[in-house]
């Protein structure tokens, strides 16, 4: 039962499903990928039993139409990565697999492959779809704003929401909240305002997954799960149990409000230097809205002070808000540093909403100035 593969597309595909393969699980067989050969494809899949992946490549030759083996994923991993040999080849049997290059012999242990779970391909008539990239970009404006610590486990995901032939994409830790839009088409039947929680961990692993790489990609919203598929890979997550906030009653709704735009690169650099004097116990950072210049100050009395200006294009009145350097960070982060975005204040003590464009809004809850 031998298989021949191109390593450098073997090692492509496997470095999608090592990703989702724990290092260590009561499980032993998790530690393990799968790869079912069927007609010249192999599908390589694993799973942690919460996310699974199934990731595909052609251009296998094996003496065998159907046929399934189990992989160590580190071992196989390194071997892939540190072999020289263009083609390598796979042999089963009794429980081990040899794997073979030019100049390179391995034997690793391949346990029965029907022991491993099974993961769900994507089936479905009923989904939306929108550009690999808009979700990749999506994920990398929301995820961060997670809650990964707190028992409210609905704070520890990402909401996806189909609202027409728009996908909203909402994240909060309760103190911040980011939310991003963006076009999709629907095919077949999408209930209009269905809501997803997908974990942060499989949003996390999805971002990678999606790279940088152009195509569509189909997402399946379903009852206690999500399936994305993409052109070189099937994504499965369970979803995040509990209600989700009413995340439209955060962003604020002001009519006295007062903004400024400002350019990411020189307000971002400003920040990095004020929280240099900023501690674990006081992270908050003061912006002073002033006439012309936005001051960017902190003080803790083991580190220091700091103040830092920068120029603006604002007349009104001058408003101090306290926030947590981390908090902006995060959001900056994300934009490119040429980029000019709004920013929107009230007082010290309302929230202060950041808009990159009309599809990307942020939103920051002041800390006490009294901390």
């Amino acid at each position: 039962m031998k298989i021949q593969l191109q390593r450098d597309a073997m090692l492509s595909s496997f470095s999608l499903a090592a990703m989702v393969a724990p290092s260590r699980s009561p499980k032993e067989i998790l530690q393990y990928v799968k790869i079912e050969i069927r007609n010249g494809k192999a599908v390589i899949m694993a799973t942690d039993l919460e996310v699974g992946i199934r990731a595909t490549m052609a251009g296998v030759e094996t003496t065998e139409e159907h046929l399934d083996l189990v992989v160590p994923v580190d071992r196989f991993s390194l071997i892939l990565r540190e072999s020289k040999d263009e083609v390598l080849t796979l042999d089963v049997k009794d429980n081990v697999v040899t794997i073979e290059g030019q100049h390179s012999h391995f034997e690793l242990p391949s346990p029965n492959p029907d022991e491993y779970p099974t993961i769900i391909d994507f089936t479905e008539s009923d989904y939306v779809e929108l550009p690999r990239r808009l979700l990749h970009e999506l994920i990398r404006r929301t995820v961060f704003a997670t809650d990964t610590e707190s028992s409210r486990y609905a704070l520890g995901g990402v909401l996806l929401e189909c609202d027409g032939d728009t996908l909203v994409g909402v994240a909060t830790d309760g103190r911040r909240l980011a939310k991003m839009t963006g076009p999709v088409t629907t095919v077949g039947s999408v209930s209009s305002g269905v809501m997803t929680i997908i974990p942060t961990r499989a949003m996390q692993l999805l971002e990678r997954a999606l790279g940088d790489n152009d195509g569509d990609v189909q997402v399946a919203l379903r009852s206690n799960d999500v399936l994305i598929r993409c052109e070189d890979f099937v994504f499965y997550s369970r979803l995040v149990e509990g209600r989700f906030p009413k995340w439209q009653e955060v962003f604020p709704q002001r009519v006295d409000a007062r903004s400024t735009d400002i350019t990411i690169g020189p307000f971002y650099s400003a920040l990095r230097q004020a929280s240099i004097v900023a501690s674990t116990e006081s992270r908050g950072i003061n912006l002073t809205f002033g006439d012309g210049t936005l001051v960017l100050s902190a003080s803790t009395s083991e580190k220091g002070d700091s103040r830092v200006e920068v120029p603006i294009a604002y007349s009104g009145p001058e408003i101090v808000v306290t926030l947590d350097h981390r908090y902006v960070s995060d959001f900056l982060r994300v934009l490119e540093l040429e980029q000019t975005i709004r920013v929107e204040f009230e007082s010290a003590e309302s929230p202060v909403l950041f808009i990159a464009d009309e599809s990307y809004g942020y939103v920051v809850m002041p800390l006490s100035p009294d901390r």
